[in-house]
């Protein structure tokens, strides 16, 4: 079970959240899934993260590279890095074209071959920080 949830969870961040292939959600996530991650204006299901997803992509190109990842009977937690390029506004900050990285955690649980849990931990002061410091930073005198 550990090898086809760690398979499920690889693919699912591939296709999804990396390429975007939402006709695929259905082969990922059980039909009583809940995701606790997504912000309250969105419903914690498979339209919130797709909706998550879409949004994610207005402000950054994105591409998440899983590091690490440690699976026991049907959960999953991975240390994943995520690339992003801003391309769109993002908490005021107007696009700044900064290529920066994220460092963060997923935990997803497994029930019948497919996610029906998913919480995340991405590190957002830290993108701000690296978004900020691109705008203003540091001008060294000659």
């Amino acid at each position: 079970m550990n090898a086809n949830n760690k398979e499920i969870a690889t693919k699912f961040i591939e296709e999804i959240w990396n390429q975007n292939q939402f006709d695929r959600l259905d082969n990922y996530i059980h039909p009583d899934f809940c995701d606790h991650s997504l912000p309250l204006a969105l419903p914690p299901n498979k339209e919130g993260l797709k909706l998550w997803i879409i949004g994610t992509g207005k402000s950054f190109e994105h591409k998440t590279i899983v590091e690490e990842m440690v699976s026991e009977e049907n959960k999953i937690i991975l240390k994943i890095k995520m690339l992003l390029k801003h391309i769109g506004n993002w908490r005021d900050l107007e696009p700044t074209g900064a290529e920066i990285f994220a460092i963060g955690y997923r935990y997803i649980k497994f029930a019948d071959n497919k996610i029906i849990e998913h919480w995340a931990l991405i590190d957002g002061n830290a993108i701000e920080n690296q978004l900020r410091e691109a705008i203003h930073g540091c001008k060294i005198q000659e």
